[in-house]
């Protein structure tokens, strides 16, 4: 009579310990039902669920294997399954599937006890555990760490949306991101990405930048602020912004766009993107004068912004169109995907602004990056803690694929 066992294999990773195992099996004419193994800090966890016939060559196989297992300084556990609890763990495979993950500076017990303990809440179960960031130093400073930790969980959450505040308030109290997420061929599938510019790929916001040099700064700030934020229209605050900055010289752009910064994790991003086969665009309410030279300077394949009008020199002060708003920015997105041949599920999209929404929500994955409240508690996504890098992370990928991420 056949049985069904559980064998969990512990001890020293070696090479060669998998083969040995698997000779064993071989040699009893054993089914492998799920297997899966990993490795921390050289310390292996092996677990294989068999099904051992009722032959002369399968009566030995678990005897052979402890007598194996001994010699190699491994410690071993057999747990039989009935067929019954098999055919319950088989009828369970059809449930969804969710990815978790938290990005932090330096993951702490406590972050991970919380978040895993909502999961538990929501009905979730947890299957697999994995680290994405690299190997943290113990002297390395928190405000360079990376740390990024991925939960593979099953079921459907009994309520999403209080799911989702329990999340959001964990992360605020904790300064961690949480992300949650089907499981789709599509996740690690994406093939656009589409970014904001100011205070997403850049730290500035360009206009402001331009203001504090025609003289308006404070004045255009609090528009810009409250814009953001969604208290005020895009294109109608855009228009009132501009007008301030009439009569600006022409020479003031080069001053302004030599002092922008990219922002934290931009190059690495974009290396990978580019290396992964990703086309990437800029969408920005900004200025295509700006645009340009991160799209030299990052490899960005489109642009579309904002022209500045200049006329003898000077600016004019008057928006030309069309002007990029927040329904533009979203038209743009499904236009490049349909030009890439791609669906909506294989695009990113990434802000920080109201006017970011619909694209975000557009997007297969959209991430709100460092962003307002609003814009945080409505898109999919949200990254606070780390740069821009780690929207890998929310890909699946792992530091140790690339050069760095």
């Amino acid at each position: 009579m056949r049985e069904i066992v559980l064998i969990n294999i512990t001890g020293e990773d070696r090479p060669g310990l998998t083969a040995a195992v698997t000779g064993i099996l071989a040699q009893g004419e054993v089914n492998i039902l799920d297997i899966g193994q990993a490795v921390i800090h050289d310390t292996l966890s092996f677990g294989i669920l068999v099904e051992i016939p009722g032959t002369p060559a399968g009566s030995s196989v678990l005897k052979d294997l402890l007598f194996t297992l001994y010699g190699l300084d491994q410690q071993v556990r057999f747990t039989p399954v009935s067929e019954e609890e098999y055919r319950q763990w088989v009828s369970g495979q059809g449930k969804p599937r969710h990815i978790v993950t938290l990005l932090t500076r330096k993951v702490t017990a406590e972050q991970l006890q919380r978040v895993s303990s909502i999961t538990a809440k929501y009905g979730l179960n947890i299957d697999r555990i994995d680290r994405l960031s690299g190997r943290r130093p113990l002297d390395m400073p928190d405000e360079r760490g990376k740390g990024c930790i991925e939960l593979s969980v099953r079921g459907e959450p009994a309520d999403p949306n209080a799911m989702r505040a329990d999340f959001l308030s964990v992360a605020q109290q904790l300064n961690v991101d949480i992300a949650f997420q089907r499981d789709t061929v599509f996740r690690r599938n994406r093939r656009l990405a589409v970014f904001d510019m100011d205070s997403t790929l850049i730290e500035a916001e360009v206009i402001d930048e331009l203001a504090k040099e025609a003289g308006v700064g404070e004045q255009v700030s609090a528009i810009t602020e409250r814009a953001m934020r969604g208290e005020l229209d895009f294109r109608a605050s855009f228009k009132e912004r501009l007008a301030l900055l009439k009569g600006l010289p022409e020479s003031v752009l080069a001053k302004v766009g030599a002092g922008l910064q990219l922002t934290e994790g931009a190059e690495v991003l974009f290396t990978e993107l580019k290396r992964l086969g990703y086309k990437t665009a800029i969408l920005s309410g900004g200025f295509t004068y700006f645009a340009h030279q991160l799209q030299q300077r990052l490899g960005i394949d489109y642009v579309f912004a904002n022209e500045l009008q200049i006329l003898d020199g000077r600016l004019t002060g008057v928006a030309m169109e069309p002007i990029v708003d927040a329904q533009r920015k979203a038209d743009l997105l499904a236009e490049l995907a349909e030009r890439e041949g791609l669906r909506l599920e294989q695009t990113i999209a990434v802000g920080d602004g109201a006017n970011d929404l619909p694209m975000l929500g557009l997007a297969g994955l959209g991430v709100a990056f460092r962003a307002k409240p609003l814009v945080k508690q409505s898109a999919k996504q949200a990254i606070s803690t780390l740069g821009l890098d780690g929207i890998l992370y929310l890909l699946g990928y792992r530091d140790r694929e690339g050069g760095e991420a």
